[in-house]
């Protein structure tokens, strides 16, 4: 396992709008602790959308695991 080292500017808080509305959107329900099923529903699209999304987050950020989406939306205060 390795340290992720989040995008920060000037060592505040990772920028918000690095993600798109529904990409904090499903993440804020991801951190919550809901699943890809539950997420869509919520969000009123397909399980493989939530996905997609997370995939985007996972590759904007370097993250390898849902542990780290978690901190990533506690940090964004999602």
């Amino acid at each position: 396992m390795h340290a992720t080292t989040l995008s920060t500017p000037r060592g505040g808080s990772p920028v918000p709008s690095d993600l798109a509305p529904r990409e904090q959107e499903a993440l804020s329900y991801i951190a919550l602790g809901f699943t890809h099923s539950q997420t869509a529903r919520r969000m009123g699209i397909s399980p493989y959308t939530v996905n997609t999304y997370l995939r985007r987050i996972r590759a904007k950020y370097g993250l390898d695991n849902r542990a780290q989406l978690v901190r990533l939306a506690f940090e964004l205060q999602l």
